[in-house]
């Protein structure tokens, strides 16, 4: 996506807590949605329904963002490592995106929500890549909220496969070594002309980043909660803005009003 998209929406909160500075909001909020299992597993119900209101959770979470005037949310929605979980799992998980995709798509389009996909797709099913790209073009012209879902994704891999690109350029005479910047990094990973997240979410009392926008993260504040992730409303989202709100956020600079 350009930058020129990425910059462009300019969020109208709605029903915005009476707590939150509607200027103060993240442009970005990203979320590890961890917690299904353990939520399904406390109700004696199979993984899979715990799943299925991760679905319910996460849809809750955009409408949220986008009617309170977040500009992007992006979600770990299936890690390179998740292929390891059993496979009537996986398979459970990647018919759940076929379905919940067709289904949802049409109340995308309308609500002008601009969905991408971030990971390594062409691993995915066939029918679950033809989904993603037709989503992808439907929804690229939308207005609103930008919903980045992070589909077979893995950070380490997004940035080796970013030096291998810069690496190429450099072969290929089209960009020399002292070329390469952060700027130039950047641009070659998923999330390129992007904001990074200003806002890091994970649930159900897990504190760490599991291989999850190690670049894009750098200064992210980050809001963990016990909460399980089926469980994460409207409450519970505003609780971890107004935790990101009374942040200061000097990106390695110094607070000038605590200097004596």
């Amino acid at each position: 996506m350009s930058r020129a998209l990425a910059t462009t929406f300019k969020p109208r909160p709605r029903d915005l807590p009476q707590g939150l500075d509607p200027l103060r909001l993240p442009r970005h909020v990203a979320v590890i949605m961890d917690g299904n299992g353990r939520w399904a597993r406390q109700r004696g119900l199979p993984r899979m329904m715990g799943h299925r209101a991760g679905v319910e959770a996460l849809k809750r979470t955009l409408r949220l963002c986008s009617d309170w005037g977040v500009g992007a949310l992006t979600a770990y929605a299936f890690s390179t490592e998740n292929w390891s979980r059993p496979g009537e799992e996986v398979s459970f998980l990647m018919t759940l995106f076929e379905r919940v995709l067709a289904r949802e798509l049409e109340a995308l389009e309308k609500e002008q929500v601009r969905i991408q996909f971030l990971g390594e797709l062409e691993e995915l099913p066939q029918k679950l890549q033809d989904l993603i790209a037709d989503a992808t073009s439907r929804t690229a012209a939308n207005s609103g909220i930008l919903f980045n879902v992070c589909t077979n994704y893995g950070s380490r891999r997004e940035l080796v496969r970013a030096a291998q690109k810069l690496a190429a350029l450099v072969a290929e005479g089209h960009l020399e070594p002292h070329q390469i910047n952060e700027s130039a990094f950047a641009s070659q990973l998923h999330t390129a002309g992007q904001h990074d997240p200003d806002l890091l979410i994970r649930t159900s009392g897990e504190q760490r980043l599991s291989n999850f926008l190690l670049w894009q993260l750098a200064y992210a504040e980050l809001h963990l909660t016990d909460v399980l992730w089926p469980d994460f409303d409207a409450r519970a989202l505003e609780r971890a803005l107004l935790d990101f709100q009374g942040r200061q956020r000097r990106f390695g600079g110094v607070d000038e009003e605590s200097q004596p």
